[in-house]
């Protein structure tokens, strides 16, 4: 690629992306990439202020921490150019490209690429467009091919092998069916034995698996009572006659059946998952999270494969369904509202939400009585994955923290600074500025209108044919789908916003600067609901102290005092561990 920056000093950042875990824990495509870009670089005369990586990020989204860098170093200012070895690595949607190109020239920052083959000229753009469009395509029938490869084996009777086949079962030498694994099986059969015909609950199959020391189907130590329920409800163990099997599969794989034997079922293509990264703000600056929808699909679309029988009886499968039919998952609320219950209690060693539990006790007059708690699932249940085991009593745990959150309701001005520091915190986890955005996708769908009527146009004139027309407007439907998937994004974030700021208006309103007796009069229900619009996150600790976080505490600093005082079972201690506006983060936290 020739260099078209004028005379003076040359500020390049060097850009470089893998799209897999594996490549990114390989790590030689970086360093190809990166190696590529400094000898480049060395050629041409350029600074390099910075060379960027996203290592195991997909370029189907701009949300990437690598990418969010780039964006901040351009805006700063003083970049000449943003240099990739291919076009791709930027972003797979040429719709990215257009935005991003958008974007750095308002701060005088070229977009390239090693592979570049044109120049800025309509000629040049015209020519990085039809190669942007040739590697989508390709990408497109990559992807296509390979589905359409594996309903074609599902179709076959064959099994599309995954990473872990069905318990009890193992993969074949082809990796296209399955054997079964006697062993495993057997534990299987045990389960529906337990269930169907000695009508054990799922709970106790689970706690006698682990007497047992059996391992659960991940190798791990630990049953759940989900794990059961779903070996139940799964086809692949159910006994099916010839004929069951012969009505749900192609007439050629039927005759490739023992009509004299029995078989399992198992289904392929019977949901979609969809999946995304977008950037939040956390207590350190923006954070990545990666979201997943699944989506079940009609089940005229499933596919059946028939694999071999597991040898549970038919009577011990249909009595146990009908056991965990009628099961109902219990409250775990015991009829009462929990203030600090929908996430807000999360265990401070692993981050997981602590459920609230009850716990019966009778004294030694016969009185009985009930003391609630909040735990960690992981810690009571997987101590190697946690080993946060304590409790924290609710009756404790709710004076304490409505005692810290009421005494700042009652602060009018330190109230509005914390609540409009969360508001610019997430403000700051977006990108660029959404109004500019949202007009360049705007423009984009315009331009995208605009060619679809030129197409037409053409064809009517038969100057195109109908295959290209076809071509052509597929892939301008691509480019709309991807502006309008923008659009909304924008709008969602935009949304979250405004939800903050009608959150921050309804506490100021209602809350802020009210005396403690008439803060003190509100219920479980609407402490919990303040709890929300203040964005509270209470981490409980193994020594059973908490630590408070959220938009109360971000205008730290200040000395408001002392903690309030209170001993939990055990002589864990909810006094202050650390002083406030001590270890405060972006939007604040205390411990106590």
């Amino acid at each position: 690629m020739i260099s078209r920056d004028g005379p003076g000093l040359k500020r390049a950042i060097l850009y470089a992306r893998v799209s897999t875990d594996e490549q990114a824990r390989s790590g030689y495509s970086l360093a190809q990439q990166i190696e590529a870009l400094q000898a480049y670089a060395a050629r041409e005369g350029y600074e390099v202020i910075e060379e960027v990586q996203d290592p195991g990020q997909s370029g189907a989204s701009l949300e990437r921490p690598g990418m969010d860098r780039v964006r901040d170093l351009v805006a700063a200012g003083g970049v000449s150019v943003v240099v990739a070895q291919d076009r791709d690595r930027f972003a797979r949607e040429p719709a990215y490209h257009y935005l991003l190109k958008r974007e750095f020239a308002e701060h005088g920052t070229r977009l390239a690429a090693l592979n570049e083959r044109g120049d800025e000229s309509p000629e040049g753009e015209l020519t990085d467009g039809i190669l942007d469009q040739l590697a989508k395509y390709e990408r497109a029938k990559i992807v296509e091919r390979s589905r359409r490869g594996k309903l074609r084996k599902a179709r076959e009777g064959k099994v599309v092998a995954g990473h872990t086949p069905n318990y009890g079962f193992r993969y074949n030498a082809a990796r296209d069916g399955y054997v079964v694994d006697e062993e495993k099986m057997q534990v299987v059969r045990q389960i529906f034995r337990m269930v169907g015909a000695e009508g054990v609950s799922t709970h106790t199959v689970a706690r006698t698996l682990e007497r047992e020391g059996v391992p659960n189907p991940g190798g791990g130590r630990y049953w759940y009572k989900r794990l059961v329920k779903q070996f139940i409800l799964d086809d692949v163990y159910r006994p099916h006659t010839f004929e069951e099997v012969a009505a749900l599969v192609a007439p050629e794989v039927a005759a490739r059946l023992d009509p004299d034997e029995l078989y399992g079922v198992w289904w392929f293509n019977r949901r979609r998952t969809t999946a995304s990264q977008v950037a939040v703000a956390g207590p350190e600056g923006r954070e990545y999270k990666r979201k997943s929808h699944v989506a079940y699909k009609d089940r005229a679309e499933w596919i059946a494969v028939p694999v071999p029988g597991s040898g549970v009886p038919r009577e011990w499968l249909d009595a146990a369904r009908t056991v965990v039919a009628g099961y109902r998952s219990p409250s775990k609320l015991g009829g009462r509202f929990w203030e600090l219950s929908g996430a807000l209690m999360r265990c401070g060693v692993c981050g997981r939400a602590m459920e609230p539990v009850d716990r019966y006790y009778r004294t030694k007059t016969g009185k009985r009585g009930v003391v609630c708690y909040y735990r960690c699932r992981e810690g009571n249940r997987r101590k190697e994955t946690c080993p946060n085991n304590r409790s924290i009593r609710s009756d404790r745990a709710h004076p304490a923290v409505w005692d810290l959150v009421s005494g700042l309701l009652s602060d009018p001005e330190r109230l509005r600074v914390g609540l409009d520091a969360m508001i610019e915190d997430e403000r700051g986890a977006l990108r660029g500025d959404p109004e500019r955005e949202a007009r360049a996708w705007f423009e984009r769908l315009a331009a995208v209108d605009r060619k679809r009527s030129g197409y037409l146009d053409l064809a009517a004139e038969e100057i195109i044919g109908r295959d290209e027309l076809r071509a052509k407007l597929a892939e301008l439907e691509e480019d709309r789908e991807s502006a309008e998937r923008e659009i909304a994004a924008l709008e969602g974030r935009r949304e979250r916003l405004e939800r903050l700021e009608r959150d921050r208006d309804a506490v100021m309103d209602d809350y802020a600067g009210a005396v403690p007796g008439s803060l003190d009069d509100l219920g479980p229900e609407e402490r919990h609901q303040v709890y929300k619009m203040l964005r509270l996150k209470v981490l409980a600790y193994p020594d059973k102290s908490l630590e408070v976080s959220g938009a109360i505490l971000a205008a730290g600093g200040e000395d408001p005092g002392e903690w309030p005082d209170g001993v939990l079972p055990g002589g864990g201690d909810l006094a202050a561990a650390l002083p406030r506006g001590e270890g405060l983060g972006a939007l604040g936290s205390s411990r106590m």
